[in-house]
């Protein structure tokens, strides 16, 4: 795992941060609680809030944050510290959602959508890769960033590529009216900081995805928001776009957290929209780095507007959700060989960072390695009927 200090995985501005997040309780709990930050300790809120999406349904979410009674469990960075250590044995950190539907948005950056594009035409061999860049920005000759998605600019772009032979069904849903959102995992699957993330077995070209997540609750309504890892398996999802749930829905493939920031005066959906989330990679086993930063300022369709694509009346989550906001990050620094661009070496340690938000810290292996995932939906109520909390909208 990468050094790090506790301080560095929560927002700078700690004190005024209204952070709402999931822990695992040993025994005799054994099981998980919504928490609370406040003053820098941890408190815990499951008689009030028993899960996330309970919390987030409620008017009065911020002020049960702020104020509503709770147990305290210890100081956050005792907590995040805990989270590290694999020896511990108590609290520790979960993913901050719980039953919500966990849905992302694809191709929403003009750079991640050329290297879709890029995986597309090499058939997700990282060797072609080089010469497939070289020839589609030839072909392109356009400035993606500068082309608002749906727009008349658009469709004649659309048009010209055709002619060329060019287009794709990338380019389709990165420039074209409809945003691509796909289930990127389960409720209740998502690991947290300090987890292990996972790569599917057959994957040899792969890298991570830093992104901005939204926590939406049933009405549409976006509540706060997080940092996420939508793990990308370059290789499988390049020999073919109907391969999309392979490589993207694996046992620890979707990293989430640390905690959810409530939005606020202070943090709003302008505070995303103007936000810059960094990626550091720090090899086990052979010393190789990799920084990278998304500007949230270049994404080319609104945070607001993928809501509304995702969740209105032609879909309703009557759970509410989580949405990642896609990334701009593509990592084509070599690695092995040159030319070969990036992939993950096993122990690689991801940290994917935000001021306002913290850092999400988590540890490549394989998905057969990593710890399997066996709390679901049917635990989670089985676990707090026993522990007699109440649950379901107020």
């Amino acid at each position: 795992m990468a050094s790090f200090s506790p301080s560095a995985c929560l927002p700078d501005d700690l004190d005024r941060a209204v952070l709402i997040g999931r822990v695992w309780r040993p025994a005799p709990v054994n099981g998980p609680s919504v928490v609370c930050i406040r003053g820098g300790q941890v408190i815990d809120i499951t008689h009030i809030a028993p899960t996330t999406a309970d919390l987030f349904e409620r008017a009065d979410a911020l002020e049960i944050a702020r104020y509503g009674e709770g147990e305290s469990l210890g100081t956050v960075e005792d907590l995040v510290r805990a989270s590290f250590d694999p020896a511990s044995a108590g609290l520790k950190l979960l993913a901050p959602c719980d039953v919500q539907a966990i849905k992302a948005c694809g191709v929403t950056f003009a750079v991640s959508l050329l290297e879709r594009v890029i995986e597309e035409q090499a058939g997700g061999d990282a060797s072609k890769a080089k010469e497939v860049r070289e020839t589609i920005n030839t072909l392109i000759g356009a400035d993606l960033s500068k082309i608002v998605p749906g727009s008349e600019s658009a469709a004649k772009l659309k048009a010209e590529l055709e002619r060329r032979g060019a287009w794709s069904q990338y380019m389709e849903v990165g420039i074209g009216p409809d945003a691509e959102v796909f289930s990127k995992s389960q409720p209740m699957s998502s690991v947290g900081l300090g987890a292990d993330i996972g790569l599917y077995r057959t994957s040899m070209w792969n890298n991570p995805e830093p992104e901005i997540v939204l926590a939406v609750n049933s009405s549409g309504k976006i509540v706060g928001a997080t940092l996420g890892n939508d793990v990308n398996l370059r290789d499988i999802e390049g020999r073919s776009a109907l391969l999309l749930g392979k490589a993207k829905d694996n046992n620890g493939s979707c990293a989430i957290g640390p905690f959810i920031r409530l939005f606020d005066g202070q943090f709003t959906l302008d505070s995303v929209r103007q936000a810059s989330v960094s990626l550091r990679i720090e090899g086990a086993d052979d010393g190789f780095t990799l920084d990278g930063v998304s500007h949230m300022s270049e994404i080319s369709r609104d945070p607001a507007d993928l809501v509304q694509q995702t969740l209105g009346a032609h879909h309703q989550y009557p759970d509410g959700l989580m949405l990642f906001l896609g990334t701009m990050f593509s990592p084509i620094k070599d690695r092995d060989t040159p030319g070969g661009g990036f992939t993950h070496h096993m122990g690689d340690a991801v940290t994917i960072s935000a001021p306002a938000l913290g850092a999400l810290v988590n540890t490549v292996r394989r998905s057969e390695e990593i710890t399997p995932w066996t709390f679901g939906v049917r635990a989670l109520y089985a676990n707090l009927a026993a522990r007699g909390i109440s649950f379901g909208k107020k």
